[in-house]
């Protein structure tokens, strides 16, 4: 398969025939550790390629009122719609990543950056950049083992992720993530990266 593939018909064949093995099932643990010390409410929070959208829904169970999804996925997005019948519908986004043009305090990365073509990393990087405010953050898991080469999730290393962050934001932390799910144990970096 080739990158350019990676379209909106890839993926919602992907979420029709439930072929989703990344999705956890539930909010990751070390997302839910960081989320659980976010003391401010009204930050506002996107996660790209949000798929099933654990870590929103938990984020809105707990009262966060700026959470926004967007996945080029329409099926993945009706999963969190169903699910979460509370959660705002002008807060899900049925677009491509690369297209959004709003600002946010803070972006999850869960699983979006593995799934985009390693091409688009660096573009990732700029488009990040700009979605965030001043001091704004990147904060979620990589995974750091090599992975697929011809279809998602690609992978990678810390290495290579720090020579992608380095020069736009201060790299605060990315280190084995201590607290995985087991299905995904000694496999992932945790990171936060501040906006310069």
């Amino acid at each position: 398969m080739s990158y350019m593939n990676l379209t909106e018909t890839f993926w919602n064949t992907k979420y029709k025939n439930n072929d989703i093995g990344w999705d956890l099932g539930a909010v990751s643990p070390p997302l839910k550790t960081y989320i659980d010390q976010l003391t401010n409410k009204d930050l506002r929070i996107l996660i790209p390629g949000g798929g099933n959208s654990h870590e929103a829904e938990y984020l809105h169970r707990n009262g966060f009122k700026n959470v926004y999804v967007i996945d080029i996925s329409v099926i993945a997005l009706d999963n969190l719609k169903h699910r979460v019948p509370t959660f705002p519908l002008e807060h899900i986004i049925n677009k491509d990543f690369f297209d959004l043009d709003l600002i946010f305090d803070i972006i999850i990365e869960q699983t979006f950056f593995c799934a985009i073509s390693p091409c688009l990393r660096p573009e990732y990087v700029k488009k990040t950049k700009a979605l965030l405010v001043p001091k704004g953050k990147v904060v979620g898991l990589l995974f750091n083992v090599p992975l697929h080469k011809d279809h998602p999730p690609f992978g990678g290393h810390k290495d290579e992720y720090h020579s992608y962050f380095k020069d736009h934001f201060n790299i605060q932390l990315m280190e084995a993530a201590y607290n995985s799910h087991e299905s995904r144990e000694g496999r992932e970096l945790f990171f936060k990266i501040q906006k310069h």
